[in-house]
C-alpha cells in the first residue's frame, strides 16, 4: 500500500499533503512533553491521532488513559480524575486511583474537552500547572508525570468569548495545535482508503480484492 505518494502511520492511511503535514507535526512533537490540542469535526479520527502520538513517544510502554469529559458527572469529577482515599465518602471502602494517577508515566487523553463544565476547568488547570493534586479525602499531595492530549469538535475561542471555556486553560492546552480536516477536504486520501478497506473486507470474507478504475 505504500509508495512515494502513499503513507501509513499506525492505523492512519493517507496520501494528501495536509495529512502528511499533520503526521510531520506528530512525529516532531511525539517525544516532547508539550500538551497537544487536536481539533476537527466528529469522525475525523482525533482519538486515533492521540493514540499515534502516544505510540510514537517514549511513553508508549505506559498506559494511554482515555477520558470522555462530558460523561463525567460533576459530583464525581474529582474522584474520577484524582482518586479518593479510603473512607473519603459513603461507599469509599477502598483507596481508588484516579485517571491522572493511572496515566503516570504515560498519556491521558481528554476527549471532548469543550464539554467540561467551566466550574471544573479550574481544577484541571491546577493540575496542568502544578503537576500535582490531592486525592479526595487525603491532604497529602500526589506528584504525577503524564502527557496531556485534549480533543474537541468545538471552536474553543468561541467558547472563551461566550464565557464557557477558560482562556488560561485554552492556552495551557494549546501548546501544539493540530487541526484534522474532514475527508471531503482531503479527497486525495479516498482512493487509498478504498483500497485498504476493501483489502481488509476481502481477507475477512475470503474473497479476491476488487479492482477499481
Amino acid at each position: 500500500l505504500q509508495s512515494s505518494d502513499d503513507y501509513q502511520q499506525g492505523e492512519f492511511f493517507y496520501a494528501s499533503p495536509v495529512m502528511a503535514d499533520i503526521m510531520k507535526t506528530i512525529r516532531q512533537s511525539a517525544d516532547t512533553d508539550a500538551t497537544v490540542l487536536i481539533t476537527g469535526e466528529t469522525g475525523t479520527g482525533k482519538d486515533y491521532l492521540a493514540h499515534c502520538i502516544h505510540n510514537l513517544s517514549s511513553r508508549r510502554n505506559h498506559l494511554f488513559v482515555k477520558t470522555n469529559c462530558p460523561a463525567l458527572a460533576s459530583s464525581l469529577f474529582e474522584s474520577e480524575f484524582f482518586g479518593h482515599a479510603k473512607g473519603a465518602f459513603t461507599g469509599a471502602n477502598d483507596k481508588r486511583l484516579g485517571r491522572f494517577e493511572l496515566a503516570h508515566g504515560g498519556t491521558i487523553f481528554l476527549d471532548e474537552i469543550a464539554e467540561l463544565p467551566i466550574s471544573l476547568q479550574a481544577k484541571l488547570l491546577h493540575i496542568l500547572q502544578d503537576g500535582q493534586f490531592e486525592r479526595v479525602g487525603d491532604s497529602r499531595p500526589v506528584q504525577i508525570d503524564c502527557r496531556v492530549i485534549a480533543a474537541t469538535n468545538k471552536d474553543l475561542r468561541e467558547g472563551i468569548r461566550a464565557g464557557m471555556f477558560r482562556e488560561d486553560l485554552f492556552y495551557r492546552l494549546n501548546i501544539v495545535s493540530i487541526h484534522v480536516p474532514p475527508l471531503r477536504e482531503r479527497k486525495d486520501d479516498i482512493p487509498l482508503l478504498m483500497k485498504q478497506l476493501t483489502l481488509i473486507q476481502s481477507r475477512q470474507m475470503n474473497r479476491p480484492e476488487p479492482i477499481f478504475s
